[in-house]
């Protein structure tokens, strides 16, 4: 079975940095779809940002500009750098991948229905 393990999350201050890992382990798939997802107390889990196999990504609007996706394919890693944080994007932050393509034209790529791998989170917790 595929096993996600996410890692960097932590506690900062609103304009300052983090950067997220996702290690990804026992996928088999030629082609993938994988994502960042956020769900604050409260709050539906939503999606952050997806990147395809051929590195196309996309990203919620809310984090567009602040936040930058990124794979190393080799060592099966997913990266979220996420810059100028503010207090709302706090919440547990997940990392999640399905088969076959991201299928950007879709009404909703990034929703969070369309993934059934996820790993156990890493805490974001940004202060004011």
């Amino acid at each position: 079975q595929v096993q996600l393990v996410e890692s960097g999350g932590g506690s900062v201050q609103a304009g300052g940095s983090l950067r997220l890992s996702c290690a990804a382990f026992g996928y088999t798939g030629s082609s993938y779809c994988m994502g960042w997802f956020r769900q604050a107390p409260g709050k539906e889990r939503e999606g952050v940002a997806a990147i395809e196999s051929d590195d196309s990504t996309r990203y919620s609007d809310s984090v567009k500009g602040r936040f930058t996706l990124s794979q190393d394919n080799a060592k099966n890693t997913l990266y979220l750098q996420m810059n100028t944080l503010k207090p709302e994007d706090t919440a547990m932050y997940y990392c999640a991948v399905k088969f076959g393509r991201c299928l950007w034209s879709i009404a909703t790529p990034l929703s969070p229905t369309r993934f059934p791998y996820w790993g156990q989170g890493t805490q974001v917790t940004v202060s004011s």
